[in-house]
């Protein structure tokens, strides 16, 4: 998941510039000094190793300074996918990744809402917002939203789909994966229906 670059990064890199400034005019300043009392072919020579010595310093501070800017990992899982796993223990579960502001998802919700009403107690539908909840995202491997995932009631994937995905197109794929739906009489899906989406198996 993408990560808002304003979030601490321009305080490390006016840090950086404001030291690397300094070092510079210290520099300057004693180079100037040493031109003074022992020539320029003196001053270059000492110049060259100090330059050096620097430029080691610099990339030490930088390296230093990328640890303790870097974000902290995200917990292993969120509080929200937490509770929704446990809900959903010993039902198949139907779980989209999206989020509340992309256009296709929003055409989801709807669809998902429907879902969760008719399948109650056969299937566990559920819904985490991926750039609220970042975890997940990472967690589920998520590059493209909306996703859906299909899952045992076990626990294991079973499917996976990148994309707006049909109401229609969700019961042909419960059916196929051997779901008990409510009402699930609607056909597959031709093979020349064109797909809004691609989907793969899921990995164990």
């Amino acid at each position: 998941m993408g990560q808002c670059p304003c979030s601490g990064g321009s305080r490390f890199s006016l840090g950086v510039f404001i030291g690397l400034v300094a070092a510079l005019w210290a520099v300057l300043c004693w180079a100037e000094s040493v031109k003074k009392k022992e020539g320029t072919s003196r001053m270059i020579s000492k110049l060259g190793k100090l330059a050096v010595v620097v430029a080691l310093v610099a990339v030490v501070g930088v390296v230093v300074a990328m640890k303790k800017t870097r974000s902290p990992a995200p917990a292993a899982q969120s509080v929200v996918e937490a509770s929704l796993v446990q809900a959903s223990a010993g039902l198949p579960r139907l779980l989209d990744l999206g989020s509340t502001s992309c256009i296709p998802c929003k055409m989801m919700a709807p669809i998902l809402e429907q879902l969760k009403q008719e399948q109650a107690g056969k299937m566990q539908v559920d819904f985490i917002d991926v750039w609220a909840d970042k975890a997940a995202g990472e967690k589920y491997r998520v590059t493209l939203i909306p996703t859906q995932i299909f899952f045992d009631a076990f626990g294991k994937e079973l499917w996976r789909h990148e994309g707006f995905l049909a109401r229609d197109e969700i019961l042909a794929k419960c059916k196929e994966l051997g779901f008990e739906m409510v009402g699930s009489t609607v056909p597959p899906p031709s093979a020349g229906e064109s797909q809004a989406g691609s989907g793969r198996e899921g990995n164990s």
